[in-house]
């Protein structure tokens, strides 16, 4: 039952649960990632409109050196989204159980490289807090464009503007007071949705939360832990894949 569930979870089989549980597991890893990065490097880098801004205020004030950080993570976001695109895509077109689950077993080795590229920062400090800057963007970029592609925009884990927008619009709903005198269609809050966009804010933040704890503690090992979660919830559609080639009749 629980490998089931697992394979469920990333697998090509989609439901709107499989989106929303792991919509939530990737929330929790994005928080994490974010304000782990955070303390580690001084650096958000899952949210572009801030990078973006960011840009135009130290073309403002002159400083360009940061202006030219903010486009390499801007690119790196978008490189790593563009690749999720792309082995979606391929994977898509040669049925491959892990269309889903590969993207997600290389973000986990990406934050591996994470954790080594910090234990080494104190030998190569600049570079390496450069490098793990665009690093974090470029998985930030990977990640949410997996469950953009699955949930076909339906959810995002990486920032969450959007989802606390969403809820707005959705308490707007619940609180608004139909006329019942005339015959227009009732406005009516979708509380499935509520429920789903709220649990996704709280995972973000408990994410964060445990990622700050983390690498305010134990540092770069932080990243062993979230690493491990990820290749947990991505295994099986790969190891599927696996099977089915070492099995494949040869000619």
């Amino acid at each position: 039952m629980l490998l089931k569930s697992l394979r469920n979870l990333s697998g090509t089989s989609r439901s709107d649960a499989a989106n929303a549980n792991l919509g939530y597991c990737l929330a929790f890893i994005a928080g994490a990632i974010n304000a782990g990065g955070f303390l580690a490097v001084g650096q958000y880098t899952s949210h572009m409109t801030g990078i973006v801004s960011s840009m135009a205020d130290n073309i403002a004030l002159g400083a360009y050196s940061l202006t030219l950080l903010g486009f390499g993570i801007l690119v790196s976001f978008t490189i790593g989204a563009a690749l999720t695109a792309i082995l979606v895509n391929y994977s898509k077109r040669h049925k491959r159980h892990s269309t889903y689950a590969f993207p997600l077993l290389l973000e986990a080795m990406l934050i591996l490289v994470f954790g080594v590229l910090g234990t080494l920062m104190k030998a190569h400090e600049s570079i390496m807090i450069t490098l793990i800057i665009l690093l974090l963007s470029f998985i930030m970029g990977l990640q949410n464009a997996v469950i953009t592609k699955l949930s076909k925009a339906v959810i995002r884990t990486t920032h969450i503007t959007g989802i606390v927008t969403d809820i707005g619009i959705e308490l707007g709903k619940l609180c608004y007071r139909n006329d019942t005198k005339n015959q227009l269609p009732k406005v009516v809050a979708d509380l499935k949705r509520l429920k789903v966009l709220s649990l996704l804010v709280f995972s973000f933040f408990i994410g964060g939360l445990i990622g700050a704890i983390g690498f305010k503690t134990i540092h770069y090992y932080t990243t062993l832990p979230l690493a491990l979660f990820l290749i947990i919830l991505a295994i099986l559609p790969v190891w599927d894949d696996f099977n089915r080639r070492q099995n494949a009749p040869t000619h």
